[in-house]
């Protein structure tokens, strides 16, 4: 039934911290509205900032390029809408190191209009590995986990190396985030699709999609997306924090702990969250490139607890 066979270890530490999902996990995911500014960070990742490739004053389509990658370990920014960028400006409030960032001021019409240049490919797993890497490159396809860091770089295996298992990380431990799971039980097979492209890509026919088993519903979803299926598999996790941190889960499923000042893939294992399976899937089957993501707003203090997909760039002031 799709369960992975897996021996469970348990890694050094860890906590279980009160939960509060319950506030916001029955919350199906919904659309912001149209901000009326966006701050666009050229720096949303981990790596080198973009070079802004369009003039101040021009009329940009959503996923249009804005900023294009400099050197190897950076990714390329797109237009999360359409509208006129008003002007390349330092901005403090758009990045998480809370210093002055530069960013693209956007401001929507409202018209949501697409660029023409997205080229959707209906066989990809007939085309070259590389291939497919470089739509995700282009596609400014960055990890949703977290850390920011351009996905190509990690579909890319270095020389000498093998990927052994893809790790889907679907555990969410944080006692509040809901957005995660909510992705996998209404985008299952999106999930799926985007594994798909990472198996092709790595070159690997294992994966495990790992989830804590305080969320049933994310866990069917995935069961039934995989019936059928030899090489995913979903490991259901005692909850534990914080678990859904790379190398912890790695140590949780295989054993093998990451070597101090290595890479999983060190130990034969790539790791990828749900959400940056979904980005994969869009930037390979259909060209879209990164310009949203889903994030979960809630707390005590929170009126109506909810699970968005917020446009990058959207600004958290009222």
């Amino acid at each position: 039934m799709g369960i992975a066979a897996t021996l469970l270890r348990a890694f050094h530490g860890g906590v279980h911290p009160e939960e509060h999902k319950d506030l916001s996990q029955h919350c199906a995911i919904e659309a912001m509205p149209l901000p009326a500014q966006l701050y666009v960070p050229l720096h949303q990742h981990i790596g080198a900032p973009c070079e802004p490739c369009v003039s101040p004053g021009s009329y940009v389509h959503k996923g249009e390029v804005i900023g294009r990658a400099e050197g190897f370990v950076s990714a390329s920014v797109h237009a999360p809408t359409s509208g006129r960028l008003v002007d390349f400006v330092e901005h403090p409030a758009m990045h998480p190191s809370g210093l002055p960032m530069l960013c693209a001021l956007i401001e929507p019409d409202g018209e949501e209009k697409w660029v023409e240049t997205l080229q959707p490919i209906d066989s990809p797993l007939s085309l070259p590995p590389q291939q497919l890497r470089d739509r995700i490159r282009d596609a400014g396809v960055v990890g949703l986990g977290g850390a920011t860091f351009p996905s190509f770089i990690k579909l890319s295996r270095p020389k000498g190396k093998a990927v052994e298992l893809l790790i889907i990380n679907g555990i969410e431990c944080e006692p509040y985030l809901t957005c995660d799971a909510r992705l996998m039980e209404e985008c299952s097979a999106d999930i799926v699709a985007g594994i798909e492209v990472m198996l092709h890509a790595l070159w690997t026919k294992r994966c495990i999609i790992a989830i804590e088993e305080n969320k049933p519903a994310a866990i069917r979803a995935m069961q039934q997306a995989i019936v059928g299926r030899a090489d995913i598999a979903v490991q259901v996790l005692p909850v534990r924090y914080p678990q859904g941190a790379e190398k912890q889960l790695i140590e949780v499923l295989t054993g093998q702990q990451v070597p101090s000042g290595g890479l999983p893939i060190d130990v034969g294992v790539i790791v990828h969250n749900v959400g940056t399976a979904v980005a994969i899937r869009d930037a390979v089957l259909y060209g879209k490139p990164l310009i949203s993501r889903i994030v979960t707003v809630t707390g005590e203090g929170i009126v109506r607890p909810a699970n968005v997909r917020v446009l990058i760039g959207t600004s958290l002031q009222v």
